[in-house]
């Protein structure tokens, strides 16, 4: 692979006694999504502001383009491009004007700031909008608008703090279907952050999951299903009530748990990975009668649930 656009190692920050990222390993390349997923005050909006050079490590080394951000922090930010998770923009001015402010301070000529606005606007789904006051604009559309920002010195690397939040469905779909076009047809390293598991997981190649500080799990969200798998979850459909299935599976060294669930006729069973057909062997062999089995899927839900629900003490 390409030589990477981020590369952190070991990278920590403490205030006093409380260390608030924790020795962070991270290797980006050119045209990957990256997810920082977690709940808020696991330690992403900092991890973001020391690669902006807007917080100073405590320890370790961070690299943004080749670059030291906290030694070469006007170079990082004008070769990357931050949407915060508050955008900010002139309410009286209209979209098109707020990005003319924008490419002036990246000192673009009138010229190449006009082509280029009309190209992100258009590029963000904006171009009808673009002569209104955002103070019109609904907070999807303020989101848009900030990517557009972002993107107008065109940047090699775009960092997004919570792009989705508090965006309708219809809006947070565009939104990562950009995100996803971003990364593919342009080459630009995304480093996404959020607390949303079902969207990071829909648009991003890697993961790493943050607990208090601390990454617990890296990789592809399939690879860290399939490394991190515990027991499985069945469900089982039959008219068999609950006594008759707990005497079937009575003894039966892969069964775990046995709940009913709120659908009637349908119980949960968990049982150790790889058995189920097992488990459906045991019940026919004892006669029940049964409607229907299905396996929960392994995704990043069920790891981002585990280290959440084990984890979150365990770890500090």
């Amino acid at each position: 692979m390409a030589n990477p656009t981020i590369v952190a190692s070991r990278l920590t920050k403490q205030y006093g006694e409380a260390t608030v990222v924790n020795a962070l390993d991270l290797r980006l390349h050119a045209g990957e999504v990256f997810g920082l997923l977690g709940p808020n005050g696991a330690g992403k909006t900092t991890t973001i502001l020391m690669l902006l050079g807007l917080v100073e490590p405590t320890s370790g080394t961070v690299e943004v383009l080749g670059l030291d951000p906290a030694r070469n922090p006007l170079e990082v930010k004008g070769r990357v491009g931050y949407l915060p998770d508050a955008v900010g923009f002139y309410d009286s001015l209209t979209g098109r004007e707020n990005l003319r402010f924008t490419a002036r301070l990246n000192q673009l000529s009138r010229d190449e700031a006009e082509e280029r606005i009309a190209e992100l606007l258009e590029e963000v789904g904006l171009p009808e909008a673009a002569d209104r006051p955002t103070g019109t604009y609904s907070r999807g559309m303020l989101q848009r608008l900030g990517i557009a920002d972002a993107l107008v010195k065109r940047p090699r690397v775009l960092i997004l703090d919570e792009p989705t939040t508090s965006i309708d469905p219809e809006g947070v779909a565009e939104m990562l279907a950009l995100i996803r076009s971003l990364a593919e047809d342009r080459g630009v390293t995304v480093l996404l952050s959020s607390h949303l598991l079902h969207q990071v997981q829909a648009v991003c190649d890697r993961v790493a999951i943050f607990v208090e500080g601390t990454v617990v799990a890296q990789g592809a969200p399939h690879e860290l299903a399939s490394k991190n798998r515990g027991p499985e979850q069945v469900e089982v459909q039959t008219k068999a009530d609950q006594e008759r299935l707990r005497a079937a599976l009575a003894g039966k060294p892969f069964v775990e748990a046995i709940q009913a669930s709120r659908v009637p006729n349908v119980y949960l069973v968990r049982v150790t990975r790889g058995s189920t057909n097992q488990l459906i062997s045991a019940l026919v062999q004892a006669g029940l009668e049964l409607s229907g089995v299905r396996r929960s899927s392994d995704d990043l839900d069920e790891v981002y649930r585990r280290y959440f629900h084990r984890e979150e003490v365990a770890v500090g």
